[in-house]
């Protein structure tokens, strides 16, 4: 009898206190469980729609799989491959401007990764700076890095990267190392005639689609042995957080060399920078948009110092701590306007980072099919400068061709009709005697 008084005047209490009774919270908690359940089945459902329709392209979308914990590691180990390829490239073209995206070349080789076995994937590992870390980890410490790379509120700034598989129809592959493709990178997979004429116009327009036209073509032409084509694809547009008075750009000297200059459009401002001076250089950050997510780095060397120099400390340790070393500043700056294309084959430079198995006949890519091999990395960039922001844009493309079905070498025609090298060399000893360049035969 107590206790029945005691559950009314409790009753009558949460009456008066809440608006509710007993029955009714039990009812309304029940009714929440049964509302949690029906969203969580249809967060299930659409995953498996997600996963699904991961074959259409998404570029512009944050990736919608599972959830998965970011991992610095990945960040460092492509910034350090990103150095090291960077540092390949111009010391071969000393003369030349040289833009690359180590994301770019960094994701469509982690992509190919995937398909790597036995010592293939070792060395891969090794110049790709991914040692310690296992598959699983990669990859979705990849998927996380995509997820925050592409969670950008800022209006005046866009950024997509899309990813893509270009399969000959007539090869069939590992079904996990496409599945791991379309979870992980949210690769769009495609199955096409690589004998048709427009095999290489299709995948061309996926690419020029998904870097705003910047950049038109990435595959010249399929060769009979080719079976497949990884690519990535990267668009960037940024306004700066301060754009550049137009009126103030005006025509000043720009010294390529100590004894060559020429007049070019520069752009001056003056303002609060992060900035950070060494005995070296001056450097200077200019963020993008509102909150600075994103920043345009510049890095000067002084006149008593030039860009040789500056390579010699340019690695992803000395970058790290440089990092650190930013201040807020007032200040000038002028730089030049300026817009360029880059493109370039990767192969010799990652084979001398480690990578030449995966260019042969020994290559493991068990984890794709049987008997493949990396035909050619291609890599092509756009930049552009102005008194609004940047635009920039990337492609790789990771070639894969069927060993077992290549062909014939043709005989070669050899036209020496430009300038050339040439060497004298004992053969028994392999002592070079003489070597030299002939620029103009007399």
């Amino acid at each position: 009898m107590n206790r029945q008084k005691f559950s009314d005047a409790k009753e009558n209490f949460l009456q008066r206190r809440y608006g509710v009774s007993l029955g009714r919270r039990y009812a309304l908690a029940a009714a929440s469980v049964v509302l949690f359940s029906v969203l969580g089945c249809s967060q299930v459902e659409s995953n498996k729609s997600a996963l699904a329709q991961s074959s259409l392209p998404q570029p512009e979308t944050p990736l919608q799989k599972k959830t998965v914990n970011p991992d610095t590691r990945i960040v460092e180990s492509s910034n350090k491959f990103g150095f090291k390829l960077f540092s390949e490239l111009k010391d071969d073209q000393a003369e030349k401007n040289v833009f690359i995206s180590p994301s770019s070349v960094a994701i469509a080789l982690a992509m190919t990764y995937n398909g790597a076995s036995g010592s293939t994937q070792q060395a891969m590992a090794k110049t790709l700076e991914l040692q310690g870390m296992t598959l699983p980890e990669i990859n979705s410490s990849y998927a996380a890095a995509l997820k925050q790379l592409l969670d950008n509120q800022d209006a005046k700034v866009q950024l997509s990267i899309a990813n893509s598989l270009w399969a000959n129809q007539d090869v069939s592959f590992a079904p996990d190392f496409l599945k791991r493709t379309q979870d992980f990178y949210q690769a769009k997979v495609s199955n096409l005639n690589f004998k048709d004429a427009a095999a290489s116009s299709i995948i061309n327009n996926w690419v020029k689609e998904n870097t705003k036209g910047k950049i038109t073509k990435i595959v010249e032409t399929i060769e009979p042995n080719q079976v497949l084509f990884l690519i990535n694809a990267i668009y960037f547009k940024g306004n700066w957080s301060n754009e550049f008075d137009k009126n103030q750009t005006a025509q000043y000297p720009f010294y390529i060399t100590s004894g060559r200059r020429k007049q070019h459009p520069m752009m001056s401002q003056e303002g609060d920078y992060r900035y950070y001076e060494s005995e070296q250089f001056q450097a200077v950050s200019l963020p993008y948009g509102k909150d600075g997510k994103f920043s345009f780095y510049i890095f000067l060397p002084k006149q008593n110092s030039n860009l040789k120099a500056f390579y010699q400390n340019l690695n992803v340790e000395n970058w790290e701590k440089w990092m650190t070393q930013f201040n807020k500043q007032k200040g000038f700056i002028r730089l030049p306007r300026f817009k360029t294309d880059y493109e370039v084959t990767l192969n010799d430079a990652l084979k001398t980072l480690g990578m030449e198995e995966a260019f042969s006949n020994k290559a493991n890519f068990s984890g794709m099919g049987k008997n493949f091999a990396i035909s050619q990395v291609k890599h092509k960039t756009f930049v552009e400068v102005n008194e609004e922001g940047t635009e920039a844009a990337a492609a790789t493309s990771v070639g894969i061709v069927a060993t077992s079905l290549r062909d014939e070498s043709e005989p070669f025609r050899m036209i020496v009709d430009r300038p050339f090298f040439c060497a004298i060399r004992d053969n028994q000893t392999g002592s070079l005697l003489f070597m030299g360049s002939i620029i103009d035969p007399q």
